[in-house]
């Protein structure tokens, strides 16, 4: 018989196209996701890998079986929901993706009343970006997501995952206090042309945010620097160099020298949790709902302020 952490090392290969990436996402080294892979190669005889440059590629054969090993985990999965469903409390291991500011301004009280509530459960964190997250959550390679969207941007969901509202989160305008439009109490979108931009890189859903909102004022914006992490581009818009568009979800402190304006109209992000449908009635699962809605209920994402408070 073929063991089944061999069966879930080949799916996950199959699934982010390398071993390093299947790796990361089971929580593994690479070396010890290649010695599953060799061990499955051994126990089917079978040649399941192939060096394709400085890559790796899947035969037609381990193509297949990586297909067949995705069917034997659904239904492992289901047996797993069974059984926690009825001893009837939170148990095994969750596996949690969260975009950047939701697993520093959300998640870290989430995690913590989850280790106190629920002892038999090991909730794992992996920070990953809402495009892919929602695609982890539809092949069962992560367990539930926190993701985020805009009423413009929509985030694709796949069907066989459900969705639960948490809430919305303001973005304000971040400007060095020297600016012209710090002036104002309030900022036009439309005011906004002609400006430089320091944004999150391409494929992020709040770099597609930034461009289509501009170009419904008629411009191209001019997106000078690309950086993911927005605590930098607090520093480069604190040295003078662009304007930022920043949600207030684990922000934190302002810069003395940056200052947080809102815009008209007011945009905002609307933050989500997905999971797996057939995982809907599983303990783990809605105990992590559940502390998601209650830690989402004491966020103060209020005023916008020149200092807004650490969440």
């Amino acid at each position: 018989m073929m063991d089944l952490g061999r069966l879930r090392a080949l799916h996950a290969v199959a699934v982010h196209g390398s071993v390093g990436g299947a790796a990361a996402a089971l929580g593994f080294t690479p070396s010890a996701i290649s010695q599953q892979i060799a061990k499955l190669e051994r126990e089917t005889r079978t040649v399941l890998l192939e060096r394709q440059g400085r890559g790796i590629q899947l035969t037609d054969a381990a193509v297949r079986l990586a297909d067949t090993a995705h069917q034997v985990l659904a239904l492992v999965e289901q047996a797993e929901v069974t059984l926690e469903e009825q001893r009837g409390r939170a148990a095994g291991r969750l596996l949690l993706a969260a975009f950047p500011t939701a697993a520093r301004g959300l998640l870290p009280a989430v995690l913590a009343e989850l280790r106190n509530s629920c002892p038999e459960l090991d909730v794992r964190l992996v920070e990953s970006d809402p495009y892919p997250a929602a695609e982890l959550v539809a092949r069962g390679e992560v367990d539930l997501a926190v993701v985020q969207d805009w009423a413009t941007v929509p985030l694709p969901v796949q069907d066989g995952v459900d969705r639960l509202d948490l809430g919305t989160d303001p973005v304000d305008l971040l400007l060095p206090a020297a600016h012209p439009l710090a002036a104002l109490d309030a900022v036009p979108v439309t005011a906004l042309r002609g400006q430089r931009w320091i944004s999150v890189p391409p494929g992020n859903i709040c770099h597609d945010w930034l461009l289509r909102t501009m170009r419904e004022t008629g411009e191209e914006p001019d997106v000078a620097h690309q950086v993911g992490e927005f605590q930098t581009q607090l520093a480069l818009i604190d040295a003078g160099l662009g304007l930022g568009l920043i949600p207030r979800l684990g922000r934190g402190p302002l810069p003395p020298g940056v200052l947080a304006r809102p815009v008209v109209p007011e945009p905002v992000r609307r933050i989500h949790a997905l999971w797996r449908t057939q995982t809907s009635r599983r303990p783990a699962v809605t105990a992590t709902l559940a502390a998601l809605r209650r830690h989402w209920s004491t966020l103060d994402l209020g005023a916008t302020s020149a200092r807004p408070p650490a969440t």
